[in-house]
């Protein structure tokens, strides 16, 4: 019932990609390079975003995190819609870079329903659970300053069914325009 089930379900169910992150952190066991993440060596990464290939990046956790240009530019210029999964840091960027952007924030029900659900997983250590639990503070906090729109995922179909309608919304007034 995590964030990626609904972005999983908002893809399906509408005219937009996922857009597939870019990171230097070594893959975890079944993940695959571009499915999962496009993985870079850390100097490939800073080369990118000294290139400008990069639209958003932030660091977390000691590797480095973003969004390439490939992958996201030629699938709005065909008029998709491009969900990225990225956190606050990378978010303002978009936002800077792409005001006609719109910013969803998928919050989880309380920090304790997210531990639960890391814990659930089965493949985080302690010290990482308990370093993105601090993350995910501070981001719920900031989050309103940050996002045009905040989804509580608390029940995933009415998370879904939010998204969707937000969605709906921006296509609409972007068609209508």
């Amino acid at each position: 019932m995590g964030k990626s089930s609904i972005l999983s379900r908002v893809i399906a169910e509408t005219n937009s990609e996922f857009s597939v992150s870019a990171t230097t952190r070594d893959p975890r066991p079944g993940e695959v390079e571009g499915r999962d993440y496009v993985y870079l060596s850390r100097p490939e990464f800073e080369d990118r975003i000294a290139s400008e290939s990069v639209l958003e990046w932030a660091e977390y956790g000691g590797n480095l995190y973003g969004t390439l240009r490939e992958q996201v530019l030629p699938a709005l210029d065909a008029g998709r819609n491009i969900i990225l999964d990225i956190e606050n840091e990378g978010a303002k960027q978009i936002k800077a870079s792409f005001p006609e952007a719109v910013l969803i924030f998928i919050r989880p029900p309380s920090l304790s329903v997210l531990e639960d659900r890391l814990r659930g997983r089965g493949d985080t250590h302690e010290a990482d659970i308990q370093r993105r639990l601090s993350v995910a503070d501070q981001q719920m906090r900031e989050a309103p300053l940050v996002y045009h729109h905040i989804v509580l995922n608390d029940d995933m179909e009415s998370a879904i069914d939010r998204f969707l309608d937000i969605l709906t919304a921006r296509t609409t007034d972007r068609v209508s325009a």
